[in-house]
Order: structure tokens, then sequence, then C-alpha cells
């Protein structure tokens, strides 16, 4: 099989998702030229309705199983309303060679492009290689759709280092988060030089997008840690009703979204003065905040319902703020009970998350649920894969974190013990790969 043509950005995008078995032909006795017309006709309807700036409801795909655009200002699986399943991977470079490294990101951009339509990860795939050969791809999404994949890319902060000549281009807000107050960091649960976020309705398929990226990666670099998600616990959309998390309670019902570009641009997106001189390779990306948040849920599970309530400061089931009837309903801080305490406690967690008790930080939370087995003495090893998208880390996750430290009751069912943060390229133009202006 050949390479697939250029994306054609005047043709539709498919209604519904394309599947790797459609795309490698009906049969292995097709003709090559027919093969290849055919596969390059489905990639390049990938994408071609609308940018991947991802400002508006109109890159959400049409259906659960549609692609979503990869190329264009700002990386997919950021904006992009939040998929059902994630897995997540962070890396360690382990060759010096910065030649080597560019070409491993050449790569895996071809690859993700791929994917992310329904294709496999490199021209012949499964079969391509005869039996003797080496499949080009795992084979394990063969004949799934593109269930609204979307494969983003982040640079750690130990990358800047003096491996690759990159130290001048590292930018300010690039820096280790700080030790927060109760923290209990695992250290092989953190950082990493580079991430991999893959975001799907189907959980093989993003399991399979962040396969093939490791494999195609060998010798280059290392899996550090990685960590599977489900159940979001955000929603990004106004289309997305708000999701619960293993507390059982309505999680980001104030999270920003991608319907309000203002907001988007004021807290998420890089800007050119943010980021002078070698460091403007940055611009029209921005940084993401991983953190592994254990839940001790048996301790939560014996918590009488008033108590979960006071704790979060919203109702259980409605998800309204205490004192109030409806989910959206604004939150007074200032309403008092019929004890003629505050209706939110002092130290509810919505109180002290809220943009109005943070000097105006907002951030832009993609999260999800995690259950990964026990912890060896009877309890469940579960809780949430936060994860948040903002402009600076220092001015909006730190500041946010440290107040939610220093007095959030919730602190005493929850533990943080994984951390990382990344610098996350804006989008792909045409022709160019990931990180393309930082290694130019």
């Amino acid at each position: 099989m050949t390479e697939p043509t250029a994306p054609v950005a005047s043709e539709p995008q498919p209604a519904s998702g394309v599947s790797r078995r459609g795309l490698l032909g009906v049969s292995a006795g097709a003709a090559v030229a027919g093969v290849a017309v055919g596969f390059g006709g489905g990639y390049a309807t990938r994408a071609a309705a609308a940018p991947a700036d991802e400002a508006s409801p109109a890159t959400a795909p049409a259906s659960l199983d549609a692609p979503i655009p990869f190329r264009g200002a700002h990386q997919a699986g950021i904006v992009t309303p939040a998929q059902d399943r994630m897995h997540f991977v962070a890396l360690d470079v382990v060759t010096k060679d910065r030649a080597q490294l560019v070409d491993l990101l050449k790569k895996w951009t071809r690859a993700a492009e791929r994917m992310t339509v329904g294709a496999e990860a490199a021209p012949g795939g499964v079969v391509g290689g005869g039996p003797y050969g080496v499949p080009q791809d795992t084979g394990e999404a063969f004949g799934l759709p593109a269930s609204g994949l979307t494969v983003t890319i982040g640079f750690g902060p130990s990358l800047f280092d003096d491996r690759f000549g990159l130290a001048a281009r590292r930018p300010t807000a690039l820096q280790a988060l700080p030790a927060f107050r109760g923290d209990d960091l695992d250290p092989t649960r953190s950082g990493g030089d580079l991430c991999i976020q893959a975001c799907a309705n189907d959980p093989q398929v993003a399991v399979h997008a962040v396969r093939n990226v490791v494999r195609l990666g060998f010798g280059v670099v290392s899996v550090r840690w990685s960590q599977l998600g489900f159940g979001r616990t955000s929603s990004t959309s106004t289309t997305q009703a708000t999701p619960r998390n293993l507390f059982g309670f309505k999680d980001g019902t104030n999270n920003l979204k991608a319907e309000e570009p203002a907001e988007i641009d004021d807290h998420v997106w890089v800007s050119t003065a943010d980021v002078p001189g070698a460091a403007a390779w940055m611009a029209g990306g921005t940084y993401l905040v991983a953190r592994r948040i254990r839940m001790h849920i048996e301790v939560w599970d014996r918590t009488n319902l008033q108590d979960q309530q006071d704790t979060i400061g919203r109702t259980k089931a409605a998800g309204a703020p205490l004192g109030k009837e409806k989910e959206f309903d604004e939150p007074d801080f200032a309403l008092k009970g019929a004890d003629n305490e505050p209706a939110i406690p002092v130290d509810a967690h919505v109180r002290l998350a809220h943009s109005s008790n943070l000097n105006g930080i907002k951030i832009l939370r993609r999260g999800y649920n995690f259950t990964d087995g026990t912890d060896g003495v009877g309890h469940l090893d579960a809780g949430l894969f936060f994860i948040a998208f903002v402009r600076d880390p220092g001015k909006q996750f730190v500041p946010m974190q440290q107040a939610l430290a220093a007095k959030d009751v919730l602190n005493e069912y929850i533990e943080h013990n994984g951390s990382a943060l990344f610098a996350c390229p804006p989008g792909v133009a045409e022709g160019g790969y990931w990180g393309d202006a930082l290694f130019a």
C-alpha cells in the first residue's frame, strides 16, 4: 500500500466513522492502485469540514464514531468535547541524538493522523508485510471506526536540559510544579520528558493509539508511567451533561466550555506576548497539568450524606450549590442556613475552587475516573486522574492548588500521588509535524 494522498481541505467530513478494515479495501486481491485510491479518499475526508482550532461546537463529531480533525491552529483533545475514555502515557527519551528524536516526532505525527481517521498506524498495517514480516500496526483496532480519537502531545520540563540544545527555548512558565501540602507523590507516577494523551469513545481505540506510539518509539523513548481513564469527569462543551466522579457528585459544573472562545483565549491558549523570543514556538499552545488523585472510597462510603454534601458544597442528586435548587444556579457564598452558618461551608471544595475566591482564576478541566485494582490491603486503588489545560500554570493551577491544599476539607478523603506538567505545542499545519517550531 502506498502512502495516502494529501488531505483535500474542501471535501466534506463523513457523517459516521470509517473503519480501519474499510480503509484497507475489501480484499487482499484488490489492485494496488485501487487500494491506494480507496485509502487516499478516506484519509482525505478527515477534518475537511472544520479546522481543529476547537473554538466552537462545530468541531464536535457528527457521531461518536466520526473522526475529529487532527491538524489546525490548536491540537485536538484539548477543547474537543471530552470523549468517554482516555489512555495517557508519560515517556522518557533514552537517546541523546536530536535527529532521532525529530524523526520519531515525524513518524508519530503521521501515525497519529492516520489513526484519528480510522486507519492503521502505517501503510500496510496488519498484513502489508506478508506472513514473515513484522506488522506495521498492532491490530487490536482493526475493523473499528475512528471513535472520535484525538491524540495530543506535550513536552515536559526535563526535555529542555542539555541533551538536545533546547534549553534556551524553554518557556518561563514550564517549571516543575512545587510541592503542595498533603502530597504523597510517587516518582514512578510523576514527571516525564514527553506525554501522549489519547482520548476516544472506544477504550480499545485509545489503547491502540498509545500502544502504536510506544511501538514506533522503541529505542528512542521508554514508558515512564501510564494511566487508563474511564468516565470523563468534566464536560468541555455545552452539548454535554455534567458527569459524576467516583464520589458520586457531578464534577466540573463550572468548567470552561468550547463555546466560550473569549474565555478559552484568556485562560487556556498561550499568546505571543506570553512567550517572547526563543520560546515563541509555544504561541497557540497550552500547558497540561496531570495529577493522579487517589480517593479513599471506603472512608467516603461510610460518611453520611450531609457530611458529603458539606464537603463538596453541592447537593449529591441535583448537583445544585447548597442553598439553591438547580445545578447551574450561581453559588451564593453569603447565604446563611437555618443555623445562621454559611449554607456552603467555609472549607467546602466548591467555595475554595470558585473563581470568585481565586482572583478570577479559571482552568479547563478534562479529567477521568480510574480504578487500578487494589492497594494490597483490601482497599480500592481508585480515584480521579485530573487533567487541566491552562495558559500559565504558575498563575493558575499553582495558586488554586495551594488554596485547596491548605483548607479544603475534601483532603480528608483524597491524596495526590502522581504529578506532571507538560507544554503542549500549537496544532500541526499541513506538511508539519508535532513540535516542528521547537526543533526548527
